[in-house]
């Protein structure tokens, strides 16, 4: 299995507002950035949807290095879903579970992919090389959505 190392970012200018999403894919030397955005969105969608581009752009099975900095989606896909997927997509406190189209997206891609993923948060805006990249990215989305690029 190919060893590839991603970093995955979400922003959002108003949370609800302009929202964009930014990954970078590494494989050795080689190097691949995605972005895009909505122009109405939260910042969570648009982290979800960092990781949901990151996963659909492997075209076969990889092990997968994932760096986020987002909490909300490290720990929803690895201790939250199971939970809600038994509970019908509610909460414990049988609330729907918010962005509930993009965390199915996720469960799926993550299950049918064949990817053996490590999930690894990184703290944000802290000066690591690849979240920092990402993030870039995201902005870099935000201003596609606005038609400013």
């Amino acid at each position: 299995m190919k060893q590839i190392v991603v970093y995955t970012d979400g922003a959002c200018k108003g949370n609800p507002g302009p929202g964009g999403w930014g990954v970078l894919l590494q494989m050795g030397s080689i190097e691949k950035e995605l972005c895009g955005g909505e122009l109405q969105t939260t910042n969570n969608r648009m982290e979800l949807m960092a990781v949901i581009q990151a996963l659909t752009a492997l075209k076969k099975d990889c092990h997968v290095k994932l760096f986020l900095d987002s909490e909300y989606v490290r720990k929803g896909i690895t201790e939250w879903i199971h939970n809600w997927k038994a509970r019908g997509w509610r909460t414990a406190a049988k609330k729907e579970v918010k962005n509930e189209d993009l965390w199915r997206q996720l469960d799926a891609l993550v299950l049918q992919g064949g990817h053996q993923i490590d999930w690894r948060w990184v703290k944000g805006h802290a000066g690591d090389p690849g979240n920092e990249r990402a993030d870039a990215l995201a902005n870099r989305g935000v201003d596609m959505a606005l038609g400013l690029l």
